[in-house]
């Protein structure tokens, strides 16, 4: 059942989409003109709303252009008369779902609203999913390292430079990449993270670049590599550092040409992407001891970002303990526990080796293991076991 608005000047119009939409078991509300529908959807919350393009005082396009600038979530549907279809057509290019011409269609009517309605609940869904996926990157704390990072990633991410971000396992890296990305103008675009460390030296190039059907032995089919899939977006090379040297040539020659080609082929694919990586390895020491490309080091690190240890920023600790009580307890189903400041700062006192990812696997014991509250004993307990 959807709420549905509908407005035409026209009674007996009026009433035979209630009827008929009533029948489908939506809720309806009927104006009879502009004013009243802004009004009405000004107060109130709709999915849909039907209306007509011919009205006396405020038509049908200035209500979906007021609607509109109000910034009110809901789907149009336009009806259009004789002699309106071109002007019902110009409505979809202002933001209507679709238009209907008179005398109505009941089909064509009841398959206009499932269309929208769905529409709506993946436009619904996809923007969950976008707040789910922002909450997940968050950079959690307002300690000056970490103030210099934000100020760092704002100031480059609307360009297209490519981005080298250090820092020792569990410090974040990864978070700093998604920032970059969904601040830049390629944000509506694909991101691809490769994790360089965890694929096979003799699968690095055919993971990266993609491959010809036959080109080896494993090879049944053509398989697209993950610099095409980033065409247009961003490509995060996590952990590069542990990149084969043949594998560190390709991505040069990408870097410097653009363009790719698939083991196998000798055919060049033209790519467009931003190029963000990462690594935990001192770049040059594995440049002195012939591990890294110094050609490949300079392409990547156009800007460089150093993400610090937790060891380094306690002042961050109550923020980033905070956060994660809540995300762990909504995890586990649990009610959030108290933590209280004792507690805090035998926390701050840890030797965080693992960093960031160290520090909730502990909270997250404590939530299981701790009853109402999360005391200094329990802190101090827990976090040398997790040392130890």
């Amino acid at each position: 059942m959807a709420k549905i608005l509908v407005i035409d000047d026209e009674k007996a119009i009026r009433n035979s989409l209630k009827d008929i939409l009533e029948y489908e078991k939506h809720d309806v509300t009927l104006v009879e003109d502009g004013k009243q529908g802004i009004i009405e959807l000004t107060d109130n919350e709709y999915e849909i709303v039907l209306c007509d393009i011919k009205m006396p005082g405020i038509d049908g396009i200035e209500v979906l252009e007021k609607v509109t600038e109000k910034g009110i979530d809901v789907r149009f549907i336009m009806i259009s008369g004789h002699g309106t279809v071109d002007t019902a057509v110009g409505a979809i290019k202002k933001g209507a779902f679709d238009f209907i011409e008179k005398p109505l269609d009941l089909n064509r009517l009841l398959i206009t609203v499932k269309n929208a309605l769905e529409i709506g609940k993946l436009v619904s869904e996809t923007k969950v999913l976008k707040k789910k996926v922002s909450k997940k990157y968050q950079m959690i704390g307002e300690s000056e390292a970490l103030k210099k990072i934000t100020e760092m990633i704002d100031r480059v991410a609307e360009t297209d430079a490519r981005v080298l971000i250090t820092g020792a396992n569990g410090t974040g890296k990864e978070l700093v990449a998604h920032r970059i990305h969904e601040k830049s103008k390629r944000s509506k675009q694909p991101f691809v993270e490769v994790n360089c460390a965890a694929i096979p030296s003799e699968l690095i190039e055919s993971e990266l670049f993609g491959h010809e059907k036959g080109s080896f032995t494993s090879a049944h089919k053509q398989r697209t590599g993950k610099f095409e899939q980033a065409d247009g977006g961003t490509i995060f090379l996590d952990e590069i550092g542990d990149m084969s040297l043949s594998a560190q040539a390709k991505v040069l020659r990408a870097l410097q040409e653009n363009k790719i080609s698939r083991v196998g082929s000798d055919k060049q694919i033209k790519v467009d992407v931003r190029v963000i990586a990462a690594t935990n390895k001192e770049i040059n020491k594995e440049i002195e001891d012939k591990r890294f490309r110094e050609d490949l080091y300079h392409r990547i690190s156009v800007i460089l970002i150093h993400v610090p240890a937790l060891n380094e920023r306690p002042e961050d600790i109550p923020l980033l303990a905070e956060h994660f009580m809540t995300e762990i307890t909504k995890e586990h189903g649990v009610a959030k526990l108290k933590i209280d400041k004792p507690a805090i700062k035998e926390l701050q006192k840890i030797n965080w080796t693992g960093n960031i990812r160290e520090f909730r696997n502990v909270l997250e014991r404590l939530i299981i293991l701790c009853d109402n509250k999360i005391t200094a004993k329990d802190g101090k307990s827990f976090a040398q076991h997790s040392v130890t």
